[in-house]
């Protein structure tokens, strides 16, 4: 007999402590997407842009169902899906946490010389590394590590032991591509091309491209989630690559999206994926 009560009990009690979660099946997988979503059918991209519930009646979309929303958790749907769940898992992303996953004793010995001490959890074959703070997921950053942040799940192994600490910058680089060769001439090339000043750095472009920004944002009458993911995508492809946004340029965009109804959680996210598309 499968331990429904336990597992919904558990997904309950993170959900009241502002962490996403979703029931996996055997195996830590993530139940398979309802009849209208297979393959994508439902067109599942503009849902995927933050974490919560998606729109379907049943939880799918893996980490895109994620939610904290107690009623969805416990609603008929759901319900059925957790007599079959075999664990609990988390979006960390969603809670604005990263997990650094060591997957053998090799990675473990790594991060006890490479990484600062923080909250860990044991695994079957490792340990979980828990830090404060969301990034973009990228398996295999090197030899037995992943990292998963958002658009990513983590199955749900116990609190830990230790005090959280700050996500590091040692982690976030781990997932940082080395520019290569074309992109770095690319980049040379187009500095030369201003007369060796880079336009980005002028105040009024700046400010001009920050306003047009918060005025999208502001006049978006329908499609939020999607209107801020794709402004945030449009401001960092302008001026995200040579150092000119500063955290209150961040902050004005942030701010134009709460009021439009998004919780940080969401801009955060919607924030990294912008990033990752265009691998920043």
């Amino acid at each position: 007999m499968r331990n429904t009560t336990g597992h919904l009990r558990t997904a309950l009690w993170l959900a009241e402590l502002g962490i996403p979660v979703l029931p996996l099946r055997e195996g830590k997988l993530p139940f398979g997407n309802c009849p209208a979503c297979t393959s994508s059918a439902c067109g599942d991209r503009p849902h995927m842009l933050a974490a919560g519930p998606c729109r379907c009646p049943a939880p799918c979309h893996a980490w895109g169902a994620a939610t904290t929303d107690p009623d969805v958790l416990t609603g008929p749907a759901w319900l059925r899906v957790w007599r079959q769940a075999g664990a609990v898992a988390y979006h960390p992303g969603g809670a604005g946490l990263t997990v650094v996953d060591l997957d053998d004793a090799e990675a473990v010995t790594w991060a006890r010389q490479t990484l600062p001490a923080t909250t860990v959890v044991p695994t079957t074959r490792g340990e979980h590394w828990i830090y404060r703070g969301a990034m973009q997921s990228k398996n295999g950053v090197r030899p037995g590590v992943d990292v998963k942040s958002t658009m990513s799940y983590v199955r749900w192994r116990g609190p830990g032991a230790g005090t959280m600490a700050m996500l590091p910058d040692v982690v976030r680089a781990l997932v940082v591509k080395e520019p290569t060769a074309s992109q770095t001439r690319s980049a040379i090339v187009a500095v030369s091309a201003g007369g060796g000043q880079c336009p980005h750095r002028s105040p009024a472009y700046l400010e001009r491209g920050i306003v047009m920004a918060e005025q999208r944002i502001t006049a978006a009458a329908k499609a939020i989630h999607k209107t801020v993911y794709r402004t945030f995508l449009a401001v960092l492809s302008a001026h995200g690559r040579c150092g000119c946004l500063t955290e209150a340029h961040t902050t004005r965009l942030f701010t134009a999206a709460q009021a439009k109804g998004e919780t940080v959680r969401h801009c955060e996210v919607a924030w990294a994926n912008a990033l990752t598309k265009l691998g920043m």
